[in-house]
């Protein structure tokens, strides 16, 4: 949600493989570690939203209308703390196809459930805040590396922290706790069907979507020019990449799937000859593919299309298998995500302990504060402390404002809830400050569920425990160093010379066809998609020593290359010279 940081700049590698090493790095004094500087240009200017922004922001609200406004008919709005843990999974997994999301979201449920089930038997437990404090900063760094692990996307770990930690400081009595959690289970059966319920009118809007972005990126590919094509390629490869998972995880190839297949296809022809794709062509196709008509069809399916698409079942089935792999590589001993999860829980209980010491009456605001500033690296978690502080700056005053008109009744309390709810899905995809205008003002109206409160204390509380949470937890993310983020690029490179390797060797077979460099071509671009994100983490680390910048320039070109020479054996059936 907020600006990746802006990429490397360098001279151009040379082509072939990779250089040796030390080509890029320096030695003597200039290789020492060196400081980067923490930007602010840019860092409050909005940005495009997402194309389905209105999808979370719909359905949030409809998923959390049901059970308040049961709650409210029954005259228990004391209990909406809750519902809304379940209500708010319905803000998740709207870029996956309908048939991969049925698990996701369950499985959204299901962590909901555990983070509040352990919030509710540890304030059962005991009273001492130190110890929920301390609970509160494991289960967020818990929650962080999970959702990172599992890459469940927007709007990531912040959700489960805001819940569980409100949850922990809520008094409970130990018998409570079951009737509580049906409450959650149930607000989020509901969520789940919301999330579920478009694939009624329709059922392969998430791959449209995806594909309809793999050929808008090609497009843009083959329109740029000079230095612009070799920015603009790696975001084209992921779009594709991210395209061909989304159609691997639909489920059964119905014809439309076969449609949308074919138009990847093309984006994936853009990417080996973008001298010889047709621009308008592509937005054509991408423009075809909004609403429920027809996909577009090419009018030149290529000789051996059907022979691309076919196996795509035992593709996916690989594609899982590996995936499920990876989650557990990613969850393991040397998992770059390890610095990120310490950072979180050593930023999130300094920021709780000193919202203690500050006589603070909700800590967890401190504490919820700090988990939202944690990103890849350094940079852009310094740009999100600056979004945060001030996108809850303006939004104090935005309740200071609506608190009166939330105060007539509890009706318009939750009309003034579910409008800042959509409000805040409408704009954080723009900018992560213009968002938390929304968000800060609804946590604060969600206190006042049990009794009306005096606004004047509720915004100084939380004017102190922002300023706590960023500042701690941007002090804990330089504390915290990932020196070990360039030796995730070195081990990036090598997994993308071994993918290389792999598809070369399946182009020098003397007939080389669709079956065999299908799966080739595709971990090929897996690994260069990954080498990207890995180098993109690393730079934004504040202290860090330099970066194989050439190398990683070395190897995406010459995967690119033989990606490119991959779709063109696909094409011809032919061998073909790398």
């Amino acid at each position: 949600m907020s600006s990746a940081p802006p990429p490397p700049t360098g001279t151009s590698a040379p082509t072939g493989s990779s250089a040796p090493a030390d080509s890029s790095a320096p030695t003597g004094p200039a290789a020492r570690p060196r400081v980067r500087r923490l930007p602010l240009a840019g860092v409050l200017r909005p940005g495009k939203p997402s194309d389905i922004w209105f999808k979370p922001a719909s359905s949030v609200v409809v998923a959390t209308a049901i059970p308040n406004l049961t709650l409210l008919a029954l005259g228990r709005l004391d209990l909406v703390m809750y519902t809304m843990a379940g209500s708010f999974c319905a803000l998740y997994t709207h870029n996956l196809p309908y048939a991969a999301r049925a698990r996701a979201l369950a499985g959204v449920v299901a962590g909901m459930l555990a983070s509040v089930g352990i919030a509710m038997v540890a304030a059962s437990l005991t009273t001492s805040a130190v110890v929920l404090v301390t609970v509160g900063a494991l289960l967020a760094a818990a929650q962080k590396t999970l959702c990172d692990a599992t890459r469940i996307g927007p709007p990531g770990h912040l959700i489960f922290t805001f819940i569980s930690s409100a949850t922990l400081f809520a008094p409970q009595a130990i018998g409570q706790v079951p009737g509580h959690l049906a409450l959650t289970l149930g607000a989020g059966a509901v969520a789940w069907l919301v999330g579920m319920a478009p694939a009624l009118v329709r059922p392969h809007g998430p791959e449209r979507r995806a594909t309809a972005r793999a050929l808008r990126a090609a497009a843009a590919y083959a329109e740029a020019t000079g230095p612009g094509r070799e920015r603009a390629r790696p975001a084209a490869a992921a779009a594709v990449h991210a395209a061909w998972q989304s159609l691997l995880a639909s489920g059964a190839r119905t014809a439309a799937r076969r449609a949308l297949e074919r138009l990847v296809i093309r984006a994936e022809e853009t990417l080996a000859a973008p001298s010889a794709a047709d621009p308008a062509q592509l937005r054509s196709w991408a423009a075809g593919l909004r609403g429920t008509g027809a996909v577009p069809r090419p009018g030149d399916a290529g000789p051996d299309a059907d022979d691309e698409l076919m196996g795509a079942e035992a593709e996916a089935a690989s594609a899982a298998a590996s995936a499920r792999h990876s989650l557990w590589r990613r969850l393991g001993p040397g998992s770059p995500l390890l610095p990120i999860a310490l950072r979180t829980a050593i930023g999130c209980a300094l920021a709780g302990y000193a919202s203690l010491a500050l006589g603070v009456g909700r800590p967890y605001w401190a504490l919820v504060t700090a988990a939202s500033l944690y990103q890849a690296n350094v940079t852009l978690t310094w740009s999100r402390g600056v979004q945060r502080v001030v996108g809850n700056l303006v939004g104090v005053l935005a309740f200071a404002a609506i608190a009166p008109l939330a105060h007539l009744n509890h009706a318009a309390l939750i009309l003034c809830c579910l409008a800042l709810a959509f409000g805040a899905e409408a704009l954080i995809g723009r900018n992560y400050w213009l968002g938390s205008v929304c968000v800060t003002p609804m946590a604060l109206l969600v206190t006042e569920f049990a009794r009306f409160q005096q606004p004047g204390e509720l915004i100084l509380d939380r004017v102190v425990d922002t300023l706590v949470g960023a500042l701690l937890g941007v002090v804990a993310a330089i504390a915290v160093t990932n020196r070990r983020a360039a030796d995730h690029i070195e081990l990036a490179i090598d997994a993308a010379d071994r993918a290389r390797a792999r598809a070369e060797q399946a182009l020098a077979a003397p007939l080389p066809t669709p079956g065999t460099l299908r799966p080739v071509r595709r971990g090929l671009t897996a690994a260069l998609v990954d080498l990207r994100a890995a180098h993109d983490a690393a730079a934004g680390e504040w202290w860090q020593r330099a970066l194989p910048e050439q190398r990683v320039m070395a190897a995406e070109q010459a995967g690119h290359r033989t990606l490119a020479a991959t779709v063109r054996g696909m094409e011809h059936g032919e061998r073909v010279r790398v």
